[in-house]
């Protein structure tokens, strides 16, 4: 595609994705790394929020979470879900969607270890997205976890990652006038090659 130059050269999504991550991680004051995660529950009812893009690999997208959690729910049911990447101070934005799998192997107990201590005593103390009487109830929590855990816990059996193998991946860039460039490469399955085309504004 003879336009498709710059910051959208290349034929592999995950090359440019990493890219363009790499030059938010020297311009944005926080997280260059969030994405707003979106989600369906049983009744098809959608659900958003955000959380930190641990991994671009050579075929997907990784984050973290509490497998207890709603969000986890509404993967494990779904088996899809999408994401964006926004970024302010470049004006681009990233949107992936496709199947969803879990990490919980090696990898994830690499990343889990990576974390600050506190970090990972939080993790067996939150019983994420559950009600919570209190803040003092939930540092009691940590207390608790701190004393039976020691300096070094071992990952949760319910805390682990997730690994989006995109069907479609967007890239936007803020144009003039609202002439935005948007590319997007998309397949029916993960198996097949990419189709990228430009897309209106």
């Amino acid at each position: 595609m003879s336009d498709r130059t710059g910051i959208f050269a290349g034929d592999d999504p995950f090359v440019i994705a990493r890219s363009w991550l790499a030059e938010a991680e020297q311009s944005e004051i926080n997280d260059p790394n969030a994405i707003a995660l979106s989600t369906v529950d049983a009744d098809g009812l959608p659900n958003a929020r955000m959380v930190l893009l641990k991994e671009i690999e050579d075929a997907a997208f990784v984050f973290y979470t509490n497998y207890t959690s709603a969000k986890a729910a509404e993967i494990d049911q779904a088996g899809k879900a999408a994401f964006v990447m926004h970024w302010k101070s470049l004006r681009r934005q990233v949107r992936a969607r496709g199947i969803i799998e879990k990490e919980e192997g090696p990898q994830a107990d690499a990343y889990y270890a990576s974390r600050s201590l506190k970090s990972r005593l939080g993790a067996w103390a939150s019983d994420q997205s559950k009600p919570l009487a209190s803040r003092a109830h939930l540092m009691a929590e940590v207390a608790k976890i701190t004393a039976q855990k020691g300096p070094n816990p071992a990952r949760p059996p319910f805390w682990g990652g997730y690994r989006l193998k995109p069907l479609e991946i967007e890239f936007w860039a803020d144009g003039a006038f609202r002439l935005h460039d948007r590319f997007r490469w998309r397949r029916e399955t993960l198996d097949q090659p990419w189709e990228i085309i430009r897309l209106n504004p």
